[in-house]
């Protein structure tokens, strides 16, 4: 058996053709010829399936140690269809510091269809424990999945898939896990006990920000079945061009993701000695959590931090020159952006709050660049937003002399 970093290049053997190509093909079919009307062929209708898309979801399968992938037109569509396999009245534990459009659609879209949604700090597992469980007395039953994110976004907090996993368990529940942040690389919530994983492909998998794509993949052939049910009569797939790209993407998660971790280390260190930064959030470096023991082999390329007050963090932002000011992460390019009016806009503000995502907060996607390129970067930015905090304060107290 090929080792994972093979597995990333050559995905599975392509055997449907006979040109010696060294790459699989790019079947632009929407339909499929019929041999015969008794003959039912492999393929009939590209929603249902295609070629270059089963090459894509096997691999990923593959990665992921899953019986089956399936791929989405984007995350969000991977996550609404894995959500649709359950039915009204059906409750959902889910990590209460989830992605904003992930928040968005299990309290504003599926609610209305009936699903009951709980939200809880999946770190504690008291909490969590209680949350699946229900209370019969009170007429809550025990939940029917518990869905939450490898390390969550944008306050890069760690979960311990495992033990989740095993709560969840004990009282029948499907475990979904997000693993976006870290992908196969870094982590196998399967092994750990997880029934669905899910990814945004078009951060770490694809890699480049130019595509935008969604993959799911199951633990078992039952989930499977639902799974690929709620794809084909849903309908959103991934065509096969954006298929072919996020596999060409996987081909150098490696490389990429081993340059994004040592870019990230080394400005997280900067940030920690900054004067103008009060918080610095990385996984394994600022938390003092044992990653290894939560099946991590890395903390991946995203970290947080919060400026001290008095700085505005747009004065930051708006004067970066290398990062770019965008939401999405995980690409080549590092990117900058600001959670409560970008990526967790859709959380009330008093939600966000209650879970530490504050106006001060700024997540940083690190890139494959030189690290001190990206250090003086953001050196340069904090130097204009400490002048124009200075020049506020100044503007401040020559108005109050007049008064």
């Amino acid at each position: 058996m090929t080792r994972f970093n093979t597995q990333l290049v050559h995905g599975l053997p392509v055997d449907d053709n006979n040109t010696g190509a060294v790459n699989p093909p790019i079947y632009n079919s929407s339909t499929y010829a019929f041999e015969s009307v008794d003959a039912m062929p492999r393929w009939d209708y590209a929603r249902s399936g295609n070629p270059t898309r089963e090459f894509l979801e096997k691999q990923i399968a593959q990665l992921e140690h899953g019986t089956r992938g399936f791929a989405f037109g984007s995350g969000l569509a991977a996550i609404h269809a894995v959500l649709s396999i359950f039915q009204p009245g059906d409750r959902i534990v889910a990590g209460d510091n989830v992605y904003g459009g992930s928040y968005s659609q299990l309290n504003e879209h599926f609610n209305r269809w009936g699903l009951l949604v709980d939200s809880v700090d999946t770190r504690d597992l008291e909490d969590v424990e209680r949350a699946v469980a229900g209370d019969a007395a009170q007429g809550r039953l025990p939940a029917k999945a518990v869905y939450f994110e490898t390390i969550t976004n944008p306050l890069l907090k760690v979960n311990d898939v495992h033990a989740i996993a095993e709560i969840a368990h004990r009282h029948g529940a499907v475990v979904i896990v997000d693993n976006t942040f870290v992908t196969p690389y870094l982590q196998n919530p399967l092994d750990l006990g997880a029934d669905i994983v899910l990814h945004s492909a078009t951060k770490y998998l694809a890699g480049h920000s130019d595509v935008i794509a969604g993959l799911a993949v199951v633990k078992d052939d039952e989930l499977g079945q639902r799974v690929y049910f709620a794809q084909n009569r849903l309908g959103g797939v991934l065509a096969p061009n954006e298929c072919d790209s996020v596999r060409r993407g996987i081909q150098t998660l490696a490389l990429r993701l081993d340059r994004q971790q040592e870019n990230a280390i080394a400005v997280a260190k900067y940030l920690l000695g900054h004067p103008l930064v009060k918080a610095v959030y990385y996984p394994g470096l600022t938390d003092g959590e044992d990653l290894a023991a939560k099946g991590l082999r890395g903390g991946g390329g995203v970290l947080s931090f919060e400026v001290v007050d008095g700085v505005d963090p747009a004065d930051v932002l708006d004067n970066l020159k290398l990062f770019r000011l965008a939401v999405s992460l995980g690409a080549v390019e590092s990117l900058a952006e600001l959670p409560c009016r970008m990526t967790h806009f859709e959380l009330p503000r008093e939600e966000r709050l209650k879970v530490g995502i504050t106006d001060e907060l700024i997540r940083l996607s690190i890139g494959i660049e030189d690290a001190h390129d990206l250090t003086e970067d953001l050196e340069q930015a904090f130097r204009h937003a400490e002048h124009a905090d200075s020049a506020a304060r100044d503007g401040a107290l020559a108005e109050s002399v007049l008064i």
